[in-house]
Parts: structure tokens; sequence; C-alpha cells
């Protein structure tokens, strides 16, 4: 189960997949996880942008695998991200076609690979018995808009939503008290103990 890392580590594991998938149409170090607040001035052929994060609600109450010896069970989240081709094309028609040809191979490799697991796990993720989903989660057009609204200079571009779940954080055993395992009442001044 993934340590404090695992937002990181499944970008990790999102950008290695995609690098190694699109490398012979891009360069795989113009595929990044950034922001499209900060795409000004980069080499950039695609984003992966961690927009939200939520608890998973459907695993929230369930008892889990993954519980700790105090029976408590790690937190499940939801992250979800936004893809978005760039190009320095400067002819209209080609800097189109080439987004929606990069955004294409994005989509089928993560529609390929919708199951995460063993060796596309990165980091603290890595050799661990999880399996992550991803899911295109298809933002509706009011959506895309106040993102791209929310980000400064930038102007609309096509853009697909994904969703990678569950991504389970485990409880730090050092960080909550240790459950009771007995208890003493005593009631009154004559000292009767139940």
């Amino acid at each position: 189960m993934a340590a404090d890392t695992a937002i990181a580590d499944v970008g990790d594991s999102l950008l290695r997949l995609l690098r190694e998938g699109m490398s012979d149409l891009v360069a795989p170090n113009s595929i990044v996880l950034l922001s499209p607040a900060d795409v000004e001035g980069q080499n950039v052929s695609l984003t992966l942008f961690l927009y939200y994060i939520a608890e998973n609600p459907h695993l929230k109450n369930q008892s889990s695998p993954y519980a700790d010896d105090r029976g408590k069970p790690p937190l499940a989240l939801d992250l979800y991200y936004m893809l978005t081709a760039y190009t320095s094309v400067q002819d209209i028609t080609q800097k189109t076609l080439e987004e929606q040809r990069v955004l294409g191979r994005a989509m089928r490799l993560l529609h390929d690979n919708s199951l995460l697991y063993g060796s596309r796990l990165q980091g603290s993720l890595r050799g661990s018995d999880e399996v992550l989903h991803v899911s295109l989660n298809p933002l509706a057009l009011t959506e895309l808009t106040s993102i791209w609204h929310a980000i400064p200079k930038q102007h609309y571009r096509p853009s697909i939503g994904y969703v990678v779940s569950p991504v389970l954080l485990r409880s730090d055993p050092d960080a909550s008290a240790v459950p009771v395992r007995s208890r003493k009442l005593t009631f009154g001044e004559s000292g009767v103990e139940l």
C-alpha cells in the first residue's frame, strides 16, 4: 500500500506511461505534469494536470483488506486529471491537427492501460498489489469552461478529463492514539469498580 507519496507516484506512473507510448510522436520530455497556467514559455506537447482530489465515496466505509492493525482503513482517493495537447506549429489548421493527434494518442494509451498495476506503477506503488483504474471522465462544457476561466492568460483548449481510483493512503500508526483495550470505572467515594 502506498505511502504519503501515493498521489505523486500516480502522476509519475501516468507520465511514464504517456512518455513511453508517445515517443515516436513527441519528445518524451515535452509531456509533463503541469497546470495550463504554467505552460507559457515551456516546450510542451501534452500536460496532465491534477485539478481535483476527492475521497472515494464507495470505499469510505467499507472494510478493507488494507486496514492497519487497529482496523483503520486507508484513505481512499479519486484523482481527477485534465489532459491537454499543445503544439508550437503556427499554421492554424496544422496546429489543430497536431494537437488532435497528440490528444488522440494519449487517450488511446490511457484506454489501453485502463488498469495500472505491477511494473506500470512507480515509487511507493511499485511492487505493491494495488490496481489503479484509469477512467475517462468526460467534463461538461460548463466544467471545462470553469477550469479554463480560472487559469490566467490562457485560452480554452480541447481537453479531456480522467479519474484515477482508488489511490489508497494508509494511516500512520504513530499519528493516532492507541485504541482502548480495557477500562476501569470508579463511581463515587466508595470506589465501586465496574
